[in-house]
């Protein structure tokens, strides 16, 4: 018998990820549920070979459904996902509402799926950011052999991190540029098209952003808190796919070779680092793949121990469908919920 899933936020950029990727890896899902707004009632979108009715959240009974994938923004979970959790359905948020609470674990499978016993706490899971889920897949494996004391990650984030409100921004402004049209930055704070901004989300008063205190909060969380982590986050004019340029201080050596071994053996990682023209990933030929890509590690010779990297992976699947997706796999897989409908029966 399988299970019972529902879809909040179905209708977005990530909800539409999510269902592709339930029916692309055979999810045991006897029933999955479309959930938005109620301006998106009885809207019909994909889901396999299947056509789903969108329903409205805010008046469904969750009482009989097993795991709720929510990517409904954080007011939305920050109000919602503890009143789906008290129906005994277990809550997957995408959002950074619960990120940062020490009763709801944060889960990147490949990394510390281990910690998912904790979401018996409040029914609860996060998902990390997009930016700190394909990170902390690539530093996994070095700070295992090496231990990592100090890191220095500059971000390449793509558009669709924004929404797709965002992309067609970037769609509408490149358009213009070859036209000859004005400008008017709308999702962003100036204009993106053949630009680079970097500013993501809003300010703090340390001079940070949200997005680069994100990278180091959760990054400490899921893999060590004696990381010290230092952040510049930057939006790119790219529509899928985000890109990290990391640098690392090391414990105890670690040649590139040996790094590259690491990361070969490690799940969910493809190193493509030939040192060559083209013998790397760039997030265009990322797009729509399930993997943490890594080129360019080399030697950082200006500290003791020191190793850089290029870490690249669709921010919409890794960095936030698939990841969420992964997640509901560990809970199954190791049997930590049973389909409600099965007791009934």
């Amino acid at each position: 018998m399988g299970y019972k899933i529902a879809i909040a936020g179905a209708t977005g950029n990530v909800g539409a990820e999510m269902l592709d990727i339930l029916a692309e890896r055979g999810f045991p899902a006897d029933e999955v549920i479309a959930l938005a707004s109620r301006r998106s009632q009885g809207k019909e979108i994909s889901f396999g070979d299947k056509t789903l009715k969108v329903k409205a959240m805010e008046n469904f009974d969750f009482s009989d459904v097993d795991i709720c994938l929510m990517s409904a923004g954080g007011s939305i979970a920050k109000e919602w996902a503890p009143k789906i959790a008290a129906k005994g359905c277990v809550v997957i948020d995408n959002s950074s509402a619960w990120r940062y609470d020490q009763d709801v674990p944060l889960i990147v499978p490949e990394v510390n799926a281990d910690d998912i016993v904790d979401f018996k706490k409040k029914n609860i899971i996060a998902n990390p950011n997009c930016s700190t889920a394909q990170l902390v897949v690539a530093l996994k494996p070095i700070h295992e052999k090496a231990g990592i004391k100090r890191l220095v990650v500059s971000t390449y984030q793509s558009v669709s991190g924004g929404g797709k409100d965002a992309m067609d921004e970037l769609f509408n402004q490149t358009r213009a540029v070859f036209v000859n049209d004005p400008i008017e930055p709308q999702q962003f704070t100036k204009r993106i098209a053949f630009n680079v901004i970097p500013h993501i989300d809003e300010f703090m008063e340390d001079g940070y952003t949200k997005e680069e205190w994100k990278v180091l909060a959760e990054t400490k969380k899921m893999l060590d808190p004696t990381i010290k982590v230092t952040c510049t986050a930057v939006r790119v004019p790219v529509f899928v796919g985000h890109a990290e340029s990391v640098n690392m201080e090391l414990d105890s050596p670690l040649s590139p070779e040996e790094a590259q071994d690491l990361l070969r053996e490690a799940p969910g990682i493809l190193v493509v680092d030939k040192r060559e023209d083209g013998g790397y990933v760039t997030p265009y030929e990322c797009a729509g793949e399930d993997a943490t890509y890594v080129s360019r590690i080399r030697e950082d010779a200006t500290v003791e121990n020191g190793l850089n990297m290029w870490v690249v992976s669709d921010n919409l699947r890794k960095g936030a469908a698939l990841n969420t997706v992964q997640i509901a796999e560990v809970l199954v897989n190791r049997g930590l919920i049973k389909p409600k409908a099965e007791a009934v029966a």
